[in-house]
C-alpha cells in the first residue's frame, strides 16, 4: 500500500463549517470512507483512492475524483474562501 501525497492539498468543509485539509491519498481515503452516505460519487472516490493506494493509478487521478465528489456534495473549499487569520487589533496603551 502506497501513501502518495497530493501535489496540492484538497480542503473540504467538515462538521460545523470547519475546513479540513487532505494532503494524501490516505487522508482522502479515510475521509470518503468515514463520510455518511453511499452516492455514486462517493463510491467512485473510494475506488480511486483504493486504486492509488494499490499503485494502479497516480495520486492526482484520485485527487481529481475526490474533488468531483466534494464539489457534488458542496463541501469543497474553493481557493480564497478561507480568509487568512491575522491580528488586526490595535495594541492597547495604558
Amino acid at each position: 500500500m502506497l501513501s502518495q501525497p497530493f501535489e496540492k492539498p484538497v480542503r473540504v468543509w467538515v462538521g460545523l463549517g470547519f475546513p479540513r485539509q487532505l494532503n494524501s491519498v490516505v487522508d482522502a481515503y479515510q475521509f470518503v470512507t468515514d463520510w455518511c452516505g453511499n452516492s455514486p460519487e462517493q463510491r467512485a472516490a473510494i475506488r480511486a483512492c483504493k486504486a492509488a493506494l494499490a499503485g494502479e493509478v497516480d495520486a492526482e487521478t484520485a485527487r481529481g475524483i475526490l474533488m468531483q465528489f466534494a464539489k457534488k456534495k458542496d463541501i469543497l473549499v474553493e481557493y480564497g474562501m478561507i480568509p487568512s487569520i491575522r491580528n488586526t487589533e490595535k495594541p492597547l496603551h495604558t
